[in-house]
C-alpha cells in the first residue's frame, strides 16, 4: 500500500511539474509575442447598447496565436485628450519592440478647445501653432497644440519604442451630399495623411475605403442598418464593415509586417 502511495505521489508530482513547465513556456511565448494596440475614440471602441466600434471585431481577423490585439481606444477622446489624460502614457508603458499601433483620431478634435464640459478640441492643421489656456474642465494651465502635433507625437513615441505606427484617417460619418458620402480629405483625413508622409509612417485612408463601401451599399440601407442613433456611431454591422476595411487598407501597404499576422483565408 505504501508503495502504491509513493508511486501516486511521484505521478502527481510529475504531472504538476509538466503543467508548470507548460504554463511557463506559454508565458514566455506570450511575452515574446507582438501586440497590436489600437487607439482612438468611440468609433473604435464603444460599449453603448446596440453600438460597436471597429477596434473590437478586428481582433477576429488576426491570427491570435501569433499576435495579441488590445483595443485601448476610449470614447469621447481626441488626439489631444488621449495624451493629456494619460491614456497614451499607459500604452507606452507596455509598448515593446516588435509591437504595432493603429492610430485613428479626428472625430472629436473639432470640438471646443476650452469649455467646462469637455475641452477636447485641438488646433486645426499640422503646424507648430500653440494656444495657452486655463482649462475650465481640468482647472489646469495647458498649452494646446495642433492635431498634427499630437499625431506626430503618437508616431514618434511609437517608433522610439521600436514599434510600428500605422496612421488611419477616421471613418466617415453618415453624412451624404448629392448621393456621395462626405469625405474628410480636406481636413482631418488629409492632415492624418500628411503626418504619416512627413514621419515616414504607414497610412491607411480608412475614410475613403469605408466611404466607397457605404456608397456601394446605398444611403438608405446604411442609415437603417449600419448606424443607430446618430451619424457617427456604428452598429455591430457597421463595425465589422469598418474592421474589414482596415484590413483591406493593411493589405494594400507595401512591406508592412503586420499583414503577415492576419488570418489566412
Amino acid at each position: 500500500m505504501k508503495h502504491i502511495y509513493l508511486v501516486a505521489r511521484v505521478a502527481i508530482g510529475s504531472l504538476l511539474a509538466a503543467s508548470a513547465t507548460t504554463i511557463a513556456a506559454q508565458t514566455i511565448k506570450e511575452q515574446n509575442q507582438p501586440t497590436l494596440y489600437i487607439i482612438g475614440d468611440s468609433t473604435v471602441k464603444n460599449s453603448t447598447a446596440g453600438l460597436q466600434g471597429w477596434g473590437d471585431p478586428i481582433a477576429e481577423l488576426f491570427d491570435q496565436t501569433k499576435i495579441k490585439v488590445v483595443n485601448r481606444a476610449r470614447g469621447g477622446r481626441s488626439s489631444r485628450t488621449f495624451q493629456t489624460e494619460g491614456l497614451w502614457d499607459q500604452v507606452l508603458a507596455e509598448l515593446k519592440p516588435g509591437d504595432f499601433v493603429l492610430i485613428q483620431f479626428g472625430h472629436n478634435d473639432g470640438g471646443p478647445i476650452n469649455d467646462a464640459s469637455r475641452a477636447r478640441g485641438s488646433l486645426r492643421g499640422t503646424g507648430e501653432e500653440t494656444e495657452e489656456i486655463d482649462n475650465l474642465q481640468t482647472k489646469k494651465h495647458e498649452v494646446v497644440r495642433t492635431y498634427g502635433w499630437y499625431m506626430r507625437k503618437f508616431v514618434a513615441d511609437t517608433k522610439a519604442k521600436g514599434a510600428t505606427p500605422i496612421v488611419l484617417s477616421q471613418i466617415p460619418r453618415n453624412i451624404w451630399k448629392d448621393g456621395k458620402v462626405v469625405r474628410a480629405a480636406g481636413d482631418y483625413g488629409g492632415w492624418a495623411a500628411e503626418v504619416a508622409r512627413s514621419q515616414g509612417a504607414f497610412f491607411i485612408d480608412l475614410n475613403e475605403i469605408v466611404a466607397k463601401q457605404y456608397e456601394a451599399i446605398g444611403e438608405e440601407k446604411i442609415a437603417k442598418e449600419y448606424f443607430l442613433t446618430d451619424h457617427t456611431h456604428t452598429t455591430p454591422l457597421g463595425a465589422h464593415l469598418n474592421a474589414a476595411s482596415v484590413v483591406t487598407g493593411l493589405k494594400a501597404l507595401k512591406n508592412c509586417p503586420l499583414v503577415a499576422l492576419l488570418k489566412q483565408r
